[in-house]
């Protein structure tokens, strides 16, 4: 017999509108199995209570005989970077530990509206800076994933919402939210066999949402599959006049969209993704990839990106610029950690205090960003880089001329040990080489796993299409879904 926790959102969604169960037993159900895994560290803050009060107005409507709202009796989790209203939000750093905020996110305000209930905050990389959960100040998130091969070393889940992507594979949550700088949903989601998607920039609010680079922040669903990505993608999307780059568009009807047919579709095959060194198992799977949206009616055709190899450079330039402008705020006066040592002047408390509240990441971004913005290089470093950003656009604008998506790995390697690249900052930045061109140029893009590697750990093949195609995206990660009839999960050890 299947588990609740076994169900996806739309499953969870239909049984509870055809009175298959109850909301109340789905909220029952995660909350149990969330309580029993704190070993993987997924969740910061438990909220039981939001859960069960979203189901019982599920259960309620429904026995009222009214029209159930669009994720009634659906349980998620969401991403420490949201601010959600009574509920402590801390970018999973110490400056801002304890920060209650008195408001709620955009996009978290549309995800209760649509009927979700919050089983809690996620962990993550803090202020959504590293690409393996290993900087959060509350300690790392394990991946719920083992190598085949008798290798124990605790796996990393991806970053930075690897607090997302763990509990969905874990099966301690339908969905979650998740925020996309560079590649922090897709590169999880690859991680950890799941999927997730990338709107095109402006699609989701950032209001309310901590910034780390406010050109490039967009936040998106992570799920278990493509048609729970699109069910959650309409919920969180939608324009908020709080947001200067809120995009005032409709919210189109993805999942009535979905299709698993690529006929009359050209898939882009970027030359330039085969990277030096790459495994020849992401190479195989590429090829897979390609065999399989051929195999669903798409042509297949050889694009060119010339200016890819800038893309991380530019980003790791760009980022952390953005990054030092908006961490500013967090001085010691206003909200979150105050450190004001005996007898200190003002300038005193902004040092001690964003000495103790930031971690070495976050400190190793501000000092880039603020070297770069400084004036004597701007020009040498932030105005190039812009450039180069520019180049990178205009680079995917001439390839939607001969195809209508890109087809591509999403992260280099399969998961790797925790501890394994934290001390090379250059090879940890280097899981983002797929995916940032896309983020830099705020596309579309989207990971689906793929299939597991020699030591049975997943991997993810990412589409990314042109400005606001998101349908097509879900469309050929749902071709590629069904080809790769990907079943596997981790086995529960913890």
């Amino acid at each position: 017999m299947t588990e609740l926790t076994d169900l996806g959102v739309a499953a969870i969604r239909d049984g509870v509108r055809t009175g298959g169960f109850s909301a109340r037993e789905v909220a029952d159900a995660f909350i149990v199995k969330v309580s029993k895994a704190k070993a993987l560290n997924a969740f910061l803050v438990e909220t039981p209570d939001h859960a069960l009060a979203a189901a019982d107005a599920a259960d309620a409507a429904r026995a009222a005989g009214e029209t159930l709202k669009p994720l009634a009796g659906v349980p998620i989790g969401m991403k420490d970077l949201f601010c959600t209203k009574g509920v402590a939000s801390t970018a999973a750093s110490h400056i801002l530990e304890g920060f209650t905020p008195p408001y709620e996110s955009t996009v978290s305000g549309k995800l209760w509206d649509a009927g979700a209930g919050m089983l809690g905050k996620l962990n993550m990389d803090q202020f959504a800076m590293g690409s393996s959960n290993e900087t959060s100040y509350f300690g790392n998130v394990i991946s719920p994933w083992r190598r085949a091969d008798g290798g124990n070393a605790p796996l990393a889940p991806g970053g930075s919402s690897g607090g997302s992507s763990a509990a969905i594979a874990a099966r301690l949550c339908p969905a979650a939210t998740g925020t996309d700088t560079g590649g922090s949903i897709r590169q999880p989601a690859a991680f950890t066999g799941i999927s997730g998607i990338k709107p095109t920039y402006g699609r989701c609010s950032r209001w309310g949402v901590v910034a780390f680079a406010s050109s490039l922040d967009q936040a998106g669903p992570m799920a278990r599959d493509v048609r729970d990505c699109a069910i959650m993608l309409e919920a969180m999307t939608g324009f908020d006049p709080k947001d200067s780059t809120s995009l005032d568009l409709a919210v189109p009807k993805w999942e009535a969209g979905l299709s698993s047919s690529l006929a009359g579709k050209r898939i882009g095959i970027p030359k330039e993704y085969r990277v030096d060194n790459m495994p020849a198992e992401i190479e195989a799977l590429w090829q897979q990839g390609i065999d399989w949206a051929r195999d669903a009616g798409a042509e297949i055709v050889e694009v060119s990106l010339p200016h890819t190899k800038y893309a991380l450079p530019a980003y790791y330039i760009i980022a952390p610029a953005e990054a030092s402008s908006n961490l500013a705020r967090y001085d010691g006066v206003r909200y979150g950690l105050r450190d004001l040592p005996e007898g200190a002047n003002l300038q005193d408390m902004y040092a001690a205090t964003r000495a103790a509240g930031f971690g070495d990441e976050v400190k190793r971004r501000i000092m880039i960003g603020t070297y770069v913005l400084s004036a004597g290089f701007y020009d040498a470093y932030y105005t190039q880089a812009q450039k180069v950003r520019t180049l990178i656009a205009r680079d995917f604008e001439r390839a939607w001329e001969s195809c209508d998506l890109l087809l591509t790995p999403t992260a280099p390697s399969a998961a790797f040990a925790l501890g394994e690249k934290s001390a090379d900052p250059i090879a940890m930045y280097l899981n983002d080489v797929f995916t940032v061109p896309s983020s830099l140029a705020g596309l579309p893009a989207m990971s689906v796993p793929g299939g597991l590697d020699k030591n049975g750990l997943p991997l993810g093949l990412q589409i990314i299409g042109k400005p606001l195609d998101e349908q097509g995206v879900l469309n050929a990660g749902l071709a590629l879904e069904e080809r790769a009839g990907f079943v596997a999960r981790p086995e529960a050890w913890w």
